[in-house]
């Protein structure tokens, strides 16, 4: 290769020596930008629907079978104490895709439309963020709060302003899949509506479905997203793949059921007088439906089935995990790709008397959290710290070397992900409801009710937290300590009628 310095040497004119040197400093010049300026990393953005800590890797249940999310947390940043936001889809969702609290907008129920709220005027939600700089913003499933479950039919609540493509479409997150919709399998209840309303199918229904993994709708969701992975993309891309099982009703290929035999079926640890110690606003805060379902299911005497659906979809949910990033393996672009995988929220099979979300217990707002950034995370770590999903927003965007919104309320986890044992003085904060916070750190839940009323559990020696130690005076300075986290403001409900 010829340098200007060989061009000093040829005897070449002044002018062409000029030329030359005027080259070399371009292509210097050129070569400089380039390096300090690389493209920014592809984002993978996982959302699985209602999975709790059955998952392999957290050992929430010892017949979970989750090899493909247990492999990526091999890859990565396992954060083993992350809870949500919000004990319901759309709060969480909210919070978590715009980066502001339940409290901060009122979003405290599926009802709300986050996109008539006052305090989110003018704020970027996450994917909107993405591709206001300059990312390709991909999604497909459901991202945003989606069901299918309402009398009008499909209902969802999409940033319509976020994507440059979605599928089914961005007014329609869920795809149609085969199984026998809003017509119960199994005999399960259909509960009383309001008055003058019809009663309701709320979807607590399991049955192995005929049918290939493809046909169902996150095999829908999947291969979209698939094809995306396996083709160039001209500027960086931020791909959200949400998969909705294990969502109700629990509609799976037979192949998953026969993974978990139901005469081997383990049932979650219960306790008779569990609920003895709790506030009597417990037992009314939300969740009265998942009462009534457990109600059923001991009735019924079909508990075991019940749990072996679950497994089954969460196993099935893992597939679909692993069909992803052999996409991703088989693209080449693994190495340039953050990947951030989480559930919503948890979701209780007979735990605390009770069937679905909607408390402020772990079984409710524990849940799965994953990162893996290239040059950033190291392989299987993992650290105990309390953890927010309001934490995705600044995290994602500090990795990809974004600009974070001045708005966004979580706190950026790099500082974990590059020293899982680094100095953290924070605590995740969960909402049920307007004033019904719960806080968890380290070793402690912490829990106020909107009448004042607390509970207190040490997860670390009670991890079922059967023993509400709110009453016990040497345990005042914990209270104390995690209250703080407690927000000073709680905005009204948007939908105050469902409080």
């Amino acid at each position: 290769m010829l340098t200007y310095w060989t061009y000093l040497t040829v005897g070449v004119s002044s002018m062409k020596r000029t030329h030359a040197l005027i080259a070399l400093l371009i292509g210097i010049s050129c070569g400089v930008s380039h390096a300090q300026d690389p493209r920014r990393p592809d984002v993978l953005f996982i959302a699985i629907d209602d999975l709790n800590d059955w998952v392999g890797v957290l050992g929430g249940h010892p017949q979970a079978s989750t090899p493909n999310i247990d492999a990526l947390a091999a890859r990565g940043m396992l954060f083993t104490n992350a809870h949500t936001p919000g004990t319901s889809c759309n709060p969480a969702r909210t919070a978590i895709l715009t980066g502001l609290k339940p409290a901060t907008t009122g979003i405290y129920n599926n009802g709300g439309d986050w996109r008539s709220v006052e305090a989110l005027r003018g704020k970027a939600t996450l994917p909107r963020h993405f591709r206001e700089q300059g990312y390709r913003t991909l999604g497909a499933g459901k991202i945003f709060h989606a069901h299918t479950y309402t009398a009008g039919g499909f209902f969802g609540l999409n940033d319509l302003d976020a994507w440059e493509a979605f599928y089914p479409s961005v007014r329609r997150q869920l795809p149609d899949e085969v199984g026998p919709v809003m017509r119960p399998a199994n005999g399960s209840p259909a509960f009383p509506g309001a008055p003058g309303e019809p009663s309701r199918f709320l979807g607590f229904d399991w049955a192995p479905m005929v049918a290939e993994d493809s046909a169902m709708g996150d095999g829908q969701v999947v291969s979209w997203a698939t094809r995306h992975l396996a083709t160039e993309s001209g500027a960086p891309r931020f791909l959200a793949v949400g998969i909705y099982r294990p969502h109700l009703p629990w509609y799976v290929p037979q192949k998953y059921f026969d993974q978990h035999p139901l005469s081997e079926i383990v049932l979650p640890p219960t306790l008779d007088n569990d609920l003895e110690d709790v506030p009597a606003i417990a037992h009314r805060v939300r969740n009265l439906d998942g009462v009534e379902n457990h109600k059923w299911v001991l009735e019924a005497g079909r508990w075991k089935e019940g749990v072996q659906a679950y497994l089954a979809s969460t196993s099935f949910a893992d597939a679909m995990v692993g069909q992803l990033l052999h996409a991703l393996d088989r693209s080449g672009r693994a190495e340039d790709t953050i990947i951030v995988l989480w559930s919503d929220h948890g979701f209780h099979l007979g735990e605390k008397q009770r069937w679905r979300k909607w408390t402020l217990w772990q079984r409710t707002t524990h849940v799965p959290l994953i990162v893996i950034a290239p040059g950033v995370t190291s392989p299987g770590s993992r650290t105990n710290k309390p953890v927010s999903l309001l934490d995705v927003y600044p995290t994602l965007t500090e990795l990809a070397g974004v600009a974070t919104p001045q708005h966004v309320e979580g706190t950026s986890l790099v500082p974990l992900i590059r020293n899982p044992d680094a100095s953290w003085d924070h605590a995740a904060l969960t909402n049920n409801g307007y004033r019904e916070h719960s806080v968890r750190g380290e070793r402690y839940r912490y829990t106020r009710h909107a009448d004042d009323s607390e509970e207190l559990y040490d997860v670390q020696s009670d991890p079922n937290e059967w023993h509400n130690l709110a009453g016990d005076p040497e345990l005042t300075s914990v209270k104390q300590r995690l209250s703080r986290w407690l927000p000073e403001v709680n905005a009204p409900s948007v939908t105050p009628g469902r409080n």
